[in-house]
C-alpha cells in the first residue's frame, strides 16, 4: 500500500480478508488508500492518511504523540511540529461531527483521541460495532524523528529542534547489530557475482549533513560526515562519487535536489541531517535515483557520540545495498571497518578536514597535528595533515617548511596504508608544486592503473603535464577529469593548459562562474589581460586582491592593475616585497613564480623578469612550448639571458617528454 507503513498496513489487514472502517458519514478504506464521505473522496496526504489510520485503529484510548511519531515516521526524525500540521489538515478534512465536535479530541501535554465511535468492518464477516478499550501504558518522553524531506518537498532546509530524551540503548544497539550482520551477509553474497555490467557505473553526491539544531559548535560534522563516506566508496569500481570539493558548496543551504543533481551531473543523491544532544547522535539520510524520483534507502540511527567512526562504514553499506553494486574481493577488504581510534582524536581529525575545506589552512593543521598526537596509526589524519601543509605552503607562503611536514605526513600515511588512495594524489600534488614532476607523474600513473575513473588523478596528472610543457596531454587528461566530474577541482585549480596554448575563449569559458574564491577571480582577469581586454582585467584583478590579499596570485593581479593603470612603481614594490617574501619563506610553487615574471616583463623591468623567470624554471615550471610563444614576454626575447633561460627550460622539457612520452 503505497504511503502507509510496514506496521500500518500490517494492523491494517485483519485475517481472511481486508478491513474498512466507518464513522459517522465516513468509510476509510486503508487497503485502497481511500476515505470517502457519503461516497465523495476526500483527499489526504500520505502522513495525514497515516496518521488518521492509527486513531481510528486506537478508537477512543488515547493515542501518544510518541506512538503517533514512532508508526507514522517509523525510520525519520522529525520535530513534533510535523505532527501538528498534519493533525490539523486532518481536521480541516473531516470538518465537525454531526454534535458540533472535532473528530480529533487532543489531550493536553498527552496526544490525542478519535471522538466517535468507530465500526470496524471485515468483508468477509458481519460487521461488528466495538471500541477498543483504553491502553494502560503511560506516556514517556522519545525523541522526536526529524523527517528528511522526500524529493517531491523539493527542498531540504535545516530546523530548530528541542531537546528530547533518547530511545533506549538496547533498542538502538539491537538495531546497529542488525544492520552490520545484514551488510555481512550481503557482501558475501555479492562476491559471488561475477563483477560485469552492461550499464554505466551510478554518479552519485553525497551532499553535506544538514544541522537541525542550531549549535556552532557542530556545524563541522555536516561536511566532515559527508567527506569521511566519499571517503570510504571512493574505492569502488561501479561508482563515480563526487568529491568533497565539489559538494562543500552545499553545505548549510536549502537544497533543491532536481537543481543540484544538475550542477553536479549525477544520477543519485545521499541527503541527510544529524542532531546531538550531549553524547547522543542521531543521524538520518535518504538515498535517492533522481531520474525515477524513487527512495533507493531511506533510514535513521542513533548511536553515542563516540561511535561516530562507524557512521561511514554503516552509510556506505547502505548505499552499496541501495545501489545493488557488485564489489570485488579488494573493494569488500577497503570498506571494513577501519582500526580503533580514539573517539576525541576522530573528532579533531574531521574538525580539521572541515577546516580546510574552508581554506583555514593553519588552523586545519593544528586539528590535524591534535589528531595524529593522540591516534598515531591512523592513516587519513596524515594524508589530510599533509594535504593542509602543501596548502599552506603554497597559498598561505609557508614555504620550505611546510612542504618538509607535509612530505614527512604523506610518508607517514603510506607506511601505515600503502594503497592510500588520497596520499598517493596529495603527495603527488605537492611533488608537481615543489617542482618534482618526474616524482609525481610515475605515482599518478600507477594511482591510475587501479582507480581507472578517478577524477582527481586524472585532473593531477594534467596538472603536472602543463608544468612539463605537454599541454594537449595536459589539456586530454583535465578534460577526462571533468566528463568523470564537472566539479573536480572547480574552485581550486584553472584549466590554464588552454590559456598556455593561445585558446583565451576556452580558457575564460573552463572557469567557474563565480565571484568570491579569489584564485578563480584571478585567472578570469589574466585571461582577459590576454585579450587585451584592460578594463575588465583590472576590475578582476582588484577584486581578487580585495577577497584575499594574502594569495600569492592576488598580489601578482594586484601588480598588473597598477601597470594598467601606469602606476608602474606601486606595481613593482609589490612584485618586489612578494619575492622577499618568497625567497624568505622558501616558497616552491614555480608556476606562480613564473607569473611573477611576466608582471616584471609587463611593467618594463626586464632584469627582476629575467631573474625570476629562471628561478621558475630552477624550481620546476619548464613549459617550454609556452615560453616560446607567451606574448608578456615580448620585451626580454632580445635579451642575451633570455635564450640562456629558454634552452635550460627546453633540456628539460625534452628530456621529461623522451622519459614519460
Amino acid at each position: 500500500m503505497q504511503g502507509i507503513s510496514k506496521e500500518n498496513a500490517n494492523a491494517a489487514k485483519p485475517l481472511g480478508g481486508y478491513r474498512l472502517y466507518e464513522f459517522c458519514r465516513f468509510r476509510f478504506d486503508p487497503e485502497n488508500h481511500l476515505l470517502e464521505c457519503e461516497g465523495s473522496p476526500i483527499p489526504l496526504t500520505p502522513k495525514a492518511f497515516e496518521i488518521l489510520l492509527v486513531l481510528v485503529q486506537n478508537g477512543n484510548r488515547l493515542t501518544t504523540k510518541e506512538e503517533l511519531m514512532r508508526r507514522v515516521w517509523p525510520d525519520s526524525f522529525v520535530e513534533e511540529a510535523n505532527l501538528t500540521v498534519n493533525i490539523s489538515a486532518l481536521r480541516r478534512q473531516l470538518g465537525e461531527t454531526p454534535s458540533g465536535q472535532q473528530y480529533i479530541e487532543t489531550v493536553p501535554k498527552k496526544g490525542y483521541r478519535f471522538a466517535v465511535p468507530v465500526t470496524r468492518v471485515s468483508l468477509d464477516l458481519p460487521p461488528t460495532s466495538q471500541h477498543v478499550s483504553p491502553a494502560k501504558e503511560a506516556a514517556r518522553e522519545a525523541m522526536a524523528s526529524a523527517e528528511i524531506p522526500s524529493i517531491r518537498d523539493g527542498a531540504l532546509s535545516p530546523k530548530s529542534t528541542k531537546k528530547r530524551s533518547w530511545w533506549p540503548s538496547n533498542v538502538v544497539t539491537l538495531s546497529l547489530i542488525v544492520v552490520v550482520l545484514s551488510g555481512s551477509v550481503y557482501f558475501l553474497y555479492r562476491r559471488t557475482i561475477p563483477a560485469h555490467r552492461s550499464h554505466p557505473p551510478r554518479r552519485l553526491a553525497v551532499l553535506p549533513f544538514q544541522n537541525l539544531q542550531a549549535d556552532a559548535n557542530t556545524d563541522f560534522l555536516g561536511f566532515s560526515l559527508a567527506d569521511a563516506v566519499i571517503t570510504k566508496l571512493d574505492y569502488i569500481s561501479e561508482l563515480y562519487v563526487r568529491p568533497s570539493s565539489a559538494i562543500q558548496k552545499y553545505r548549510s543551504q536549502a537544497i533543491d535536489i532536481p537543481k543540484v543533481a544538475a550542477d553536479l551531473d549525477v544520477d543519485t543523491l545521499l541527503t541527510g541531517t544529524f542532531i546531538r544532544d550531549g553524547d547522543d547522535l542521531r543521524i538520518a539520510c535518504q538515498l535517492i535515483d533522481v531520474k525515477t524520483e524513487n527512495l533507493l534507502w531511506k533510514g535513521a540511527f542513533d548511536l553515542k557520540y563516540d561511535k561516530l567512526l562507524t557512521v561511514q562504514e554503516t552509510v556506505a553499506n547502505q548505499i552499496i545495498r541501495g545501489l545493488k553494486l557488485t564489489l570485488s574481493p579488494s573493494e569488500v577488504e577497503r570498506l571494513k571497518t577501519d582500526e580503533a581510534v580514539s573517539p576525541i582524536a576522530y573528532e579533531f581529525y574531521l574538525r580539521g578536514v572541515d577546516l580546510y575545506s574552508k581554506g583555514e589552512f593553519p588552523m586545519a593543521i593544528k586539528m590535524l597535528e591534535k589528531a595524529t598526537e593522540i591516534a598515531p596509526n591512523y592513516a587519513l589524519s596524515w594524508a589530510n595533515l599533509g594535504k593542509s601543509y602543501s596548502a599552506s605552503g603554497s597559498f598561505h607562503l609557508g614555504g620550505s617548511e611546510n612542504y618538509r611536514e607535509a612530505q614527512a605526513a604523506f610518508e607517514r600515511a603510506l607506511s601505515l596504508q600503502p594503497d592510500e588512495l588520497h596520499a598517493r594524489i596529495y603527495m603527488a600534488n605537492m611533488f608537481t608544486d615543489t617542482g618534482r614532476v618526474e616524482q609525481a607523474v610515475p605515482l599518478l600513473r600507477a594511482a591510475l592503473k587501479t582507480n581507472p575513473n578517478e577524477a582527481e588523478i586524472h585532473w593531477e596528472l594534467g596538472y603536472a603535464y602543463r608544468f612539463a610543457g605537454m599541454l594537449q596531454e595536459s589539456v586530454s587528461e583535465c578534460e577526462r577529469a571533468r566528463q568523470l566530474d564537472p566539479g573536480v577541482k572547480l574552485n581550486s585549480s584553472a584549466l590554464n593548459a588552454y590559456l598556455y596554448l593561445g585558446q583565451y575563449d576556452r580558457f575564460l569559458d573552463s572557469l567557474p562562474r563565480t565571484d568570491d574564491v579569489p584564485l578563480i577571480v584571478f585567472y578570469r582577469g589574466f585571461g582577459e589581460y590576454y585579450k587585451k581586454d584592460w578594463e575588465q582585467a583590472g576590475k578582476h584583478f582588484d577584486h581578487a586582491f580585495e577577497l584575499n590579499r594574502s594569495v600569492m596570485q592576488a598580489e601578482i593581479g594586484k601588480a598588473l592593475s597598477f601597470g594598467i593603470q601606469r602606476q608602474t612603481a606601486e606595481g613593482a614594490a609589490i612584485l618586489g616585497t612578494l619575492e622577499k617574501k618568497i625567497n624568505e619563506r622558501g616558497v616552491r610553487d614555480p608556476e606562480a613564480i613564473y607569473k611573477i615574471a611576466q608582471a616584471y616583463a609587463q611593467l618594463g623591468d626586464k632584469t627582476s623578469a629575467l631573474r625570476v623567470m629562471r628561478q621558475s624554471i630552477e624550481n620546476g615550471f619548464f613549459s617550454y612550448p609556452y615560453f616560446a610563444n607567451d606574448p608578456l614576454l615580448a620585451t626580454l626575447r632580445q635579451e642575451n639571458a633570455f635564450s640562456e633561460i629558454m634552452s635550460t627550460a627546453r633540456r628539460r622539457h625534452e628530456a621529461f617528454k623522451m622519459e614519460f612520452f
